[in-house]
């Protein structure tokens, strides 16, 4: 449901603007430099900021929100280090590591592998495995084999159990140094990323590919065009032997890599880093494997793979091929130097300290984080925390957006914030490589550095989730009820950014996975992405089909945990005497999913005819900051709609089946009064000649209303629509329904007056006073006001606007002050109202009364009908739904309904104790499941 007071991400004032100061809806530059003030004093809070950046730069910044800044190391990071439970000594660098269930591996400065007993410690086998530095080693996900590369153009596949070298690789170009490689088992295929800024691939089962030990192409014999190349009548300078380059075992297999198997130019700079994701966007099939690069010119890119390749020089096709999916970091010339993929979240480690976070789904850049001192040459994601270390010599473990089970199969329930929770001192020398692992419940966190060691550090001790507690059947609707409320979709505070993401990224994920067509919608702006899904119906052709629009909101209102007024944590779903608790569970989770798992439904009975449209906003509870430019500009995508559907508020009491067909508008506005002088003392300075700016704004807004709360601004009332006598039939059987549950709401008449003041009638509030100047004896320099006015049909938003500014400005003149005055728009959502007898309202009233039947106590006497009964049956013994308004706003469903030119309707879901917005937010499972029988036939009707 609409939160009535907007509040802004990038400003702790939640009366804030993003409009220009220089025209009429502008921030007074009174307000904001209190709203600095403000943001100064909370700044220690939020650790995201950087403690150099004044809180005006930070604020004020157009390119990036709070929460996206970088963070210096003062960050308050703990720096206790782990316990360091082995030294492993050597004699040269460790420049990568790879860890199996039995060995420890380290690759080396010397082109060695170093194995080591992960049990024991103890050494077992140093290989000689390169002519020179080791500069990858990488474990295949089954354990299978281990791959080698070095500042040489020769990949090594090894068997991690017998250290048998498997295969030897090379490519028939000169590519230079190899620093990177990722193995797809879905392809059987290596790749390989180069110093020639190439990406290169070979299939290890293509025996096609493989060549003698002695092949004229090998790198060791063919001519170098480079080193090789002399002038006329000179020699060639001879080639380098040491004597270790015999000590390298000899391969099973030789393999060669296609001409055609090359993506020249993959980036443009050395290809440092690659990794293989398994659907890391919705771009992708959920099972579908995606290669993924870091290069020195500053750019991440996701490659889809392919089997096929194009035809190569000799006619013959290429077994394999890879097609550019996304780009990422255009903008920067900083080298990516190390990734790890977490879901649909991307971490980028980058030279001087700096790790990126990209959501994959809306390729937008969420942070910037200032972790380390030197360059973060290493990432890991394990036990629901990623790893990263620095050339610097330090180490750091950070929470994460982490949700579900990690590769281990253990339960996290990790701050799900971002944070620095560890930073220790791990070398005294540039940490090159690490690796995670579990060894008898141990859990491994193990650097490398160019001081010769390896070090392995226990990391135990992170929380896992306690039993639910739950009191219900568990089924797969509840099941993602539950995870999707384990997001913090707080919209309103910056530190749940990636929460919001994260939660967006589960729900997409999920409309995936039940068969859905699915988009991340977003425009150039940082709000959080709208999801998009549809559903295609079976009825032929296309164009026959009608298109139902379903809105939504993931984002929820913040859970105040002080004072314990929460009896269960608010993000954890809980079951009790056949309830649902937790945040959102209510507004607007539980609808969403029940209106999802209606479209299975119908799917799986392969009983959708129509197509079904989801857009689910993640910024709802902010005023839908963003959602009209986002729909504006995907419109296209959207289609034609023929009715829009949403389902976010409740009954009227506990009982009542209700549908609502009316809501108010709302605009919200910021009148300001300034005066030339500084703040001043009310004694020293105080007089009747001095206009002072607070009682001049308390005289100005009482003129606004009168005594009996009628508001005085000039044609306010003039378009309101009068009272219909059907309109007034239907409030006599509210007000005599609810009079017969609770008597203490009459009498009757005084009950249906409320109820048509608070739902279509308007009214204006003022909601709170500001000031300049500390508490005391101070005649304040400026003095604001926050103000609301709720519409109802028949009142134009811009004509009440204008009303309101050329009351205050013609009302203030007539006070001949030395002051100005300001009046700042700062929020606007049109009033709403159906159609109660159109199609969509006649569908979901059958539907309704089908689903829920007479009510106990009914004077029908009617008892509930078996569900193969027809459709006049239900409808002459159900009792109907109560049409109802609310005095609230949801500005998305009136700019729907015009956007589309499509009837809206509002079917409410939840009981009137369901408590949204405020502590212990639950959903009673009946209406849960009710609410997913009623969209089901809603779907299927429409």
């Amino acid at each position: 449901m609409a939160v009535d007071v907007p509040v802004l991400r990038d400003s702790f004032d939640p009366w804030g603007s993003h409009e220009k100061e220089d025209d009429d809806n502008g921030r007074c530059k009174a307000c904001a430099r209190m709203s600095r003030a403000r943001a100064a004093a909370h700044l220690p809070m939020h650790h995201d900021l950087p403690s150099h950046v004044p809180a005006l730069d930070v604020l004020n910044t157009s390119t990036m929100p709070p929460a996206l800044q970088s963070r210096d190391l003062d960050d308050g990071c703990a720096d206790a280090a782990p316990e360091l439970l082995q030294e492993l000594k050597h004699d040269g660098s460790i420049l990568a590591l790879a860890v199996s269930d039995e060995h420890i591996f380290a690759g080396t400065s010397k082109g060695e592998i170093v194995v080591w007993s992960l049990g024991t410690y103890q050494l077992v086998q140093t290989i000689q495995a390169h002519k020179r530095s080791v500069l990858c080693l990488l474990l295949s996900s089954d354990n299978k084999y281990l791959f080698s590369t070095a500042c040489e153009p020769i990949i090594n596949v090894w068997c991690p159990k017998t250290f048998n070298r498997i295969f030897e690789i090379y490519s028939t170009y000169d590519v230079g140094d190899v620093f990177s490689v990722a193995y797809s088992a879905q392809h059987e295929t290596l790749y390989l990323g180069t110093q020639t800024q190439d990406i290169q691939w070979v299939s290890l089962n293509d025996a096609s590919r493989k060549v003698s030990h002695d092949s004229a192409d090998h790198p060791d014999k063919r001519q170098h065009r480079f080193f090789d190349s002399r002038a006329v009548g000179g020699t060639s300078t001879p080639r380098r032997m040491e004597e270790h380059y015999a000590l390298i075992p000899r391969a099973q297999t030789v393999l060669e890599i296609d001409p055609g198997a090359i993506r020249q130019y993959a980036h443009y700079g050395w290809v440092f880093c690659m990794t293989i994701a398994k659907s890391p966007t919705v771009l992708v099939d959920p099972d579908e494997e995606v290669l993924v690069s870091g290069g020195g010119d500053g750019t991440t890119k996701l490659w889809r793979l392919h089997d096929d390749g194009p035809e190569g020089d000799d006619g013959e096709k290429v077994k394999g091929d890879i097609e550019e999916l996304m780009v990422l970091g255009e903008d920067d010339s900083e080298s990516v130097m190390s990734l790890v993929i977490d879901g649909s979240f991307l971490y980028a480690g980058k030279l001087r300290g700096i790790i990126e976070l990209w959501d994959l789904d809306t390729k937008q850049k969420l942070r910037v984080i200032k972790a380390h001192d030197g360059n973060v040459n290493t990432l890991r994601m394990r036990f629901g925390l990623l790893w990263s270390a620095g050339t610097g010599g330090s180490a750091s473990k950070h929470s994460t957006v982490h949700y579900g089970r990690d590769a281990n199969g253990g339960s996290q329930n990790v701050n799900q914030k971002y944070q620095c929770l560890n930073r220790w001192k791990a070398h005294d020398a540039k940490i090159l490589s690490s690796a995670v692992a579990v060894h008898q419940n141990d859990q491994l966190f193990i650097t490398g550095a160019n001081d010769n060691e390896v070090r392995v550090w226990r990391v135990n001790g992170m929380p896992t989730q306690a039993d639910d507690g739950s009191d219900i059947p568990e089924d797969m609707m509840i099941t993602s009820l539950r995870e999707f409320v384990s997001f913090k979709t707080v919209s309103a505070r910056p530190e749940f950014t990636e929460d919001c993401r994260k939660g967006a990224t589960f729900l997409g994920s999920l409309f995936k996975r039940l068969g859905a067509q699915v988009e991340m919608l977003s425009t150039d702006g940082l709000h959080n992405p709208v999801v998009y899904a549809k559903f295609s119906g079976k009825l032929e052709p296309v164009e026959k089909r009608k298109r139902v629009l379903f809105y939504g909101h993931y984002d929820v209102v913040p859970a105040d945990l002080k004072g314990g007024n929460w009896q269960t944590d608010p993000f954890k779903l809980v079951g009790q005497n056949g309830y649902l608790y937790g945040r959102g569970v209510s507004d607007n989770k539980g609808p969403i999913i029940a209106a999802l798992y209606a479209v299975s439904d119908l799917l799986q009975a392969k009983a959708l005819d129509s197509d079904i449209i989801f857009l689910i906003e993640g910024e709802e509870e902010s005023g839908s900051r963003g959602f009209q430019d986002t729909i504006h500009k995907h419109k296209n995508l959207v289609g034609h709609i023929d009715y829009v559907l949403l389902a976010n508020s409740y009954w009227l009491d506990d009982e009542v089946p209700c549908l609502t067909y009316g809501l108010r508008g709302v605009l919200h506005a910021t009148v300001c009064i300034d005066s030339k002088h500084p703040d001043l003392h009310s004694g020293v300075d105080g007089s009747s000649m001095l206009s002072e700016p607070l009682s001049e704004l308390t005289l100005l807004l009482s003129k606004v209303k009168d005594r009996k709360n009628h508001v005085n601004l000039p044609g306010f009332y003039d378009g309101i629509l009068p009272v219909t006598q059907e309109e007034e039939l239907r409030y006599d059987d509210i007000a005599s329904i609810l009079m017969r549950r609770n008597p203490a709401n009459g009498p009757v008449d005084v009950l249906k007056r409320s109820l048509m003041a608070r739902w279509r009638e308007p009214n204006l509030t003022i909601h709170r006073y500001n000031v300049s100047g500390p508490d005391g004896s101070l005649i304040s320099s400026h003095a604001t006001a926050n103000v609301s006015i709720r519409l109802v049909p028949g009142q134009e938003v811009e004509e009440v606007i204008k009303s309101l500014k050329d009351f205050l400005r013609t009302e203030f003149a007539t006070f001949e002050s030395d002051n100005n005055l300001t009046v700042r728009i700062d929020n606007k959502a049109e009033p709403w109202l159906g159609v109660p007898g159109n199609y969509i309202f006649r569908t979901l009233e059958e539907a309704v009364m089908r689903a829920w039947g007479p009510a106990a106590g009914d004077e029908s006497g009617a008892v509930a009908l078996p569900k193969n009964a027809t459709s006049d049956e239900t409808a002459s013994k159900s009792r109907k739904p109560l049409y109802i308004r609310e005095g609230g706003s949801i500005p998305p469903i009136r700019f729907l309904e015009k956007e589309f030119n499509a009837p809206a309707a509002h079917l409410p879901c939840g009981q009137a104790s369901d408590s949204a917005h405020l502590h212990n937010e639950r959903l009673r499972v009946e209406n849960l499941l009710k609410s997913r029988e009623i969209f089901s036939t809603v779907f299927r009707k429409l």
